[in-house]
């Protein structure tokens, strides 16, 4: 094997860290209008560690400029995004990572605007 070149498993593993981060982007895209302009994911065991960068609307920065409006944007967007997927959980998540979500932890930094989110599955997420 040649340095630097990536191994089957390495390829598997960053296209499904790829489609994991597409369907957490059209999840928010379609849920506030705007996905993140930067995210990226990482698996460790049974957890997706995905890190979201530009998440904002304009509208929503326009908000932020007050304490009250800050608190606003973060509680909107941490709320609304748990409930959504405690309802239902976006098509094609379980059968990509191989198990079934079972909590989600979300979080916001508003004058960051960069937000975590850390998806809790079943059984350890299945690697290339």
């Amino acid at each position: 094997m040649r340095p630097n070149k990536a191994t089957d498993s390495e390829v598997i593993d960053l296209k499904k860290e790829a489609a994991f981060n597409e369907l957490v982007r059209k999840v928010r895209k379609d849920t506030f209008g705007k996905g993140p302009e930067r995210i990226h994911t990482t698996f460790v065991e049974n957890m997706a560690i995905t890190k979201m960068q530009g998440n904002f609307t304009p509208t929503e920065k326009f908000i932020a400029q007050t304490p009250e409006g800050k608190q606003m944007v973060h509680s909107a967007r941490t709320h609304m995004i748990k409930k959504l997927y405690e309802n239902h959980v976006p098509d094609g998540m379980e059968e990509l990572c191989g198990s079934k979500l079972v909590h989600l932890f979300t979080d916001v930094k508003v004058e960051e605007d960069v937000a975590i989110s850390v998806f809790i599955f079943e059984n350890s997420i299945e690697q290339g």
